[in-house]
């Protein structure tokens, strides 16, 4: 793979409290970085418009709302995110949410990602939520879901991205978090995977967030994180 496509290929977080902070950080990574995840604290502080904002200037964004609602609510939500010219939105994988998603989307350049089971929960987490699956047969059940209801790709741990794979086939996306770079803290993540392993498991894309907005050097560990991909 050569440069460019692993710069489309590393999503970073703008896991930060105010759009002025996330505006700094995208200055940091100008040039490095072209694909950015903004969710629900950014989202809150005005990064709605700072989302729209960065898209029609040619970035990449990715719109981590996991909708779920009613048919129709999810519809006109999507139509609106379409709109907006986003690159990626995600909605959690039940298969009527998905089905309206697809459906409003129809004819985008959206694509639409199910959220299979959150990074940060392990198999307790998820029989405490009432599911009869442990976790890696849940995520591999709500991605055949993903695929027979249409979707764009798949959210998932980068230690299920090869089962994952296997399942939705090449075309779709498969959109790892909980991504670690060597010798980093894990946070609140459970299930976590190097740059590297990521790669070499299947996933298409990778989003970072506090490893990088973090760092003091943002741009460094940016490109570390890149090389690591491109060894892979």
């Amino acid at each position: 793979m050569h440069a460019e496509t692993m710069r489309d290929r590393l999503i970073v977080g703008l896991d930060l409290p105010t759009v002025r902070d996330a505006e700094q950080a995208v200055r940091e990574l100008e040039g490095v970085v072209s694909f950015y995840k903004i969710g629900y604290q950014l989202a809150f502080a005005g990064g709605l418009d700072f989302a729209r904002e960065l898209a029609s200037g040619g970035t990449k964004i990715f719109l981590d709302m996991k909708l779920l609602d009613i048919d129709n609510t999810v519809a006109k939500g999507v139509e609106n995110i379409v709109k907006m010219g986003m690159t990626m939105l995600t909605i959690h994988a039940y298969p009527k949410a998905m089905r309206a998603a697809v459906e409003a989307a129809r004819g985008s350049d959206l694509c639409l990602l199910a959220v299979s089971v959150l990074t940060s929960m392990d198999e307790q987490d998820v029989i405490d939520a009432g599911y009869e699956y442990d976790p890696h047969t849940l995520v591999l059940r709500r991605s055949e879901q993903a695929l027979h209801a249409g979707m764009g790709g798949v959210v998932c741990s980068a230690e299920e991205a090869e089962a994952v794979r296997r399942i939705v086939g090449p075309g779709m996306a498969v959109v790892t978090p909980g991504i670690r770079p060597k010798g980093s803290d894990h946070g609140d993540q459970k299930r976590v995977v190097t740059p590297a392993q990521a790669i070499r498991n299947g996933s298409s894309h990778l989003v970072v967030g506090r490893p990088i907005v973090g760092a003091a050097d943002r741009r460094a560990v940016a490109e570390a994180i890149l090389d690591e991909m491109r060894s892979a």
